[in-house]
């Protein structure tokens, strides 16, 4: 009897902000339970995407969720960042994909990982590949709910708003308190914040 196939999504949340970590998700469907809905996270209302995220906890074979945090960020660059993230969901996972999938050009090194999986990179792949979808909602959400939390911490950003991304109260937070522990200090704006 041959091996079931299990195509592992990969895709990430939190590139662009100015704040917090870049989060990765790597999900395993699991073709006799569908998941309804599933679509690129930017396209869905955050209320569906909360329902949806619930369901595919549920229903998935398995799924991971893993960050790099902003001095990493700060340390490697957000594109290294975000692959050493990836690594880290796909490590997270507690079944074996036979698979890869994904989103962007450019694939996290998995030589090293012990997965005997091939990998393929798939530009806009949340808006094409299901397991993909998935992980982009479940980095999106992991990642807003954190984001939320860290504003308890951190008050006076806004972030459980914008989330970290720069919007003009995010840059007039920074220019009135400076960045806080968790703002990435490489990333200019936030150098620009600085005393």
């Amino acid at each position: 009897m041959s091996e079931r196939v299990r195509i592992a999504g990969v895709d990430e949340a939190g590139r662009g902000p100015l704040a917090g970590p870049v989060v990765a998700a790597a999900v395993i469907l699991d073709p006799l339970r569908a998941v309804h809905g599933l679509a690129d996270s930017k396209k869905l209302e955050p209320a569906e995407r909360e329902r949806i995220a619930t369901r595919i906890r549920a229903r998935s074979l398995a799924w991971a969720v893993a960050w790099a945090d902003p001095c990493e960020i700060d340390q490697l660059n957000i594109l290294e960042a975000t692959l050493l993230a990836m690594r880290r969901a796909l490590l997270g996972l507690p079944v074996r994909p036979t698979g890869v999938l994904v989103d962007g050009n450019r694939l996290p090194r998995l030589e090293d990982l012990g997965l005997a999986a091939a990998a393929r990179a798939v530009v806009r792949g949340d808006q094409s590949e299901p397991a993909i979808s998935a992980a982009s909602i479940l980095a999106k959400t992991w990642r807003d709910a954190l984001m939320c939390r860290l504003n308890e911490r951190y008050p006076g950003f806004g972030l459980d708003g914008h989330k970290g991304y720069p919007t003009p109260s995010h840059f007039a937070a920074l220019q009135r308190s400076g960045p806080s522990p968790i703002h990435r200090l490489s990333f200019a704006p936030c150098q620009a914040g600085r005393a």
